[in-house]
């Protein structure tokens, strides 16, 4: 304050004070000083840690400094000194205050960084920056202090950015020259540093950086950085979901809320992926109870040892039993009368139900479902949810017809129901689920290959978990009874397309992991359809969510079908096969010859 009344008082006098205003310089510094201390206190400008001085603090700062100028004229009008105060005096005194005080806590911060983090701007990893923004910035400012990562330059397609600098790095051209600056760098890895930006557009920067033969890692969201994370902390590497390009799920919150909040809720097939993710979801409303049904003893272990440690004020149930048993199912109904049923309890590996478990697919997905069902509707339950799959349309395998009879279950039982409501959902592959591709791919990967995919022209819809689970969710708040909910898969992914994108994330070549083509397998389709060719959809005020008009097959005989599945005999696979066409029209098996031979022999790519 001293330094800027000094000053400010010379500069209006060409620095020759004349000798009646030396009484205004040392009269008014005497006056000014515990005035401003008090203003800077008051404003706060002494909690403060300099070396953390940021725009913030400039703001509070610059406030500071014009209640000092308004103090000071309120004292030149009330003091009246002789010979007055030159009124520059109220636009110098402050102007200099600010420069003196925000210059000094700029020379502090600069001082100490260069001392503590400046033997850091070239030590650890060289790393490309792909994008330019506040999110970028960010990081470029935080890679300085980290003895990880050493940004050597930032790359950026807005042509307005080209030769700029963020936060002292240079802006050296568009994504599309990674390559060329990869190798000048001879670095192997590139964060990208474009959070805010849409799916697909991330995807086409992460496939850039995988034919660049670079390790494309990337920021966190929005959200966690706005929760106080330090970008540094939480760069990952991208992952599948990245590349899948889908938009992320927004439910419809009080709508769900209202479905579950301190009521019971009841899930099947517990200990599953979707069974699992489901409780978790679930959890998140904070339900009254959760049942977890579940025929594994180690799975049902596993999720009551997970929610102890994740969410320990959750009452969870965990309750061994198999949905056939009637007995079983009833007793736990009965006992805690769950307002949501959700079933996701099923045999869905294809090939596997496909040989020498086709009679088990059926007591299991579909007996399975009609005394859970029946068992529900009997005592009142007011929602049940069948989770179901995109093979249940046109199925080709016994899986699919299987789990299109558990729909028509629901269907019919809707149709008699006067309390429960029946609802289905369904949806394709999913994410890191027991038993899916994506395990199997990284295994075979970390085994050192090859990878192998049954056919080079396979697609598939794939979906990650918990967004499947959050709209099983909004399905089942959504659902009036009778709808059968089918979820936007977004577009299908060739299976090839995934084990190639697997195989470069993981840092490899195709050159090092090889891909072979195994053959299709028993029952499997090259493509997936998420609705028959007959139904009808309609749209509902969730984006990703449409209702199919589904209905059972005309002169459909529930009574039939339960007496065909308790039959005493066991049925070979040739008779499940043959009898399931019965019951569901459309059911076409398909087993294609094995194995799929193209030229050559064995494929590799």
């Amino acid at each position: 304050m001293l330094l800027a009344w000094t000053l400010a008082l010379s500069v209006r006098f060409n620095f020759s004070v004349p000798d009646e205003y030396l009484t205004i310089l040392f009269g008014g510094a005497v006056v000014m000083l515990p005035a401003q201390a008090l203003v800077f206190r008051a404003a706060g400008l002494y909690r403060g840690i300099w070396i953390f001085a940021s725009l913030p603090d400039l703001m509070r700062l610059a406030k500071a400094v014009m209640a000092s100028g308004v103090v000071l004229a309120i004292g030149a009008v009330l003091i009246h000194p002789s010979p007055l105060l030159p009124r520059s005096m109220l636009v110098l005194y402050p102007l200099f205050l600010m420069l003196v005080m925000a210059g000094g806590r700029v020379v502090y911060r600069v001082f100490k960084e260069q001392k503590e983090f400046g033997a850091m701007q070239s030590v650890g990893r060289p790393v490309l920056v792909l994008g330019v923004g506040r999110f970028a910035a960010s990081l470029v400012k935080e890679l300085a202090r980290s003895r990880e990562w050493h940004v050597v330059g930032i790359l950026d397609d807005n042509p307005a950015t080209l030769f700029r600098e963020v936060c002292g790095v240079r802006v050296l051209g568009p994504i599309s020259s990674l390559p060329e600056w990869a190798a000048v760098f001879k670095t192997r890895h590139a964060i990208i540093a474009m959070p805010e930006s849409a799916p697909a557009r991330l995807r086409e920067v992460a496939n850039e950086c995988m034919r660049s033969g670079v390790k494309a890692f990337t920021l966190p969201t929005m959200g966690q950085i706005i929760s106080g994370h330090d970008a540094v902390s939480q760069i990952r590497r991208v992952n599948l979901e990245d590349l899948l390009g889908r938009e992320p799920v927004v439910i419809d919150t009080p709508q769900v809320r209202d479905l579950l909040h301190g009521r019971v809720v009841m899930v099947t097939g517990a200990g599953g992926s979707i069974g699992a993710e489901l409780c978790r979801q679930i959890a998140r409303f904070e339900p009254a109870q959760i049942i977890a049904f579940e025929l594994s003893e180690f799975a049902l272990y596993q999720l009551a040892e997970q929610f102890a440690d994740a969410f320990p004020k959750t009452s969870l149930v965990a309750v061994a039993g198999d949905v056939k048993d009637r007995r079983r199912v009833t007793e736990i109904l009965e006992r805690y009368v769950p307002a949501v049923v959700f079933h996701a309890a099923a045999y869905k590996h294809v090939p596997l139900m496909e040989e020498n478990n086709t009679w088990q697919a059926v007591r299991n997905n579909v007996l399975g479902t009609w005394v859970l069902a029946q068992s529900c509707a009997s005592i009142g339950v007011e929602r049940f949810v069948l989770v179901s799959t995109d093979k249940a349309v046109n199925p080709t395998n016994v899986m699919g017809a299987t789990k299109r009879l558990a729909e028509i279950i629901c269907l019919v039982l809707q149709a008699k129901s006067k309390l429960t409501r029946f609802e289905m959902v369904r949806f394709g592959n999913v994410l890191g689920s027991a038993g899916s591709v994506i395990p199997k791919f990284q295994a075979q990967i970390e085994r050192g290959g090859p990878v192998t995919v049954t056919h080079p022209e396979i697609t598939r819809y794939f979906m990650a978990v918990n967004e499947s689970a959050q709209l099983v969710l909004q399905a089942a708040a959504m659902g009036e009874g009778g709808e059968v909910f089918v979820l936007d898969m977004g577009e299908p992914v060739k299976v090839l397309d995934l084990a190639r994108d697997m195989i470069r994330l993981s840092g490899h070549t195709e050159d090092e992991i090889p891909i072979v083509f195994s053959g299709l397998r028993p029952g499997e389709k090259l493509y997936e359809e998420v609705l028959a060719d007959y139904e009808k959809t309609r749209p509902t005020h969730h984006p990703k969510l449409r209702v199919a008009g589904a209905a059972p097959p005309e002169g459909f005989e529930i009574d039939g079908l339960i007496r065909w599945i308790n039959s005493a005999k066991i049925r070979t696979d040739d008779e499940v096969r043959r009898d399931l066409r019965r019951w569901v029209p459309e059911y076409v098996p398909y087993n294609p010859p094995r194995p799929y031979l193209v030229e050559p022999a064995v494929a590799v790519v």
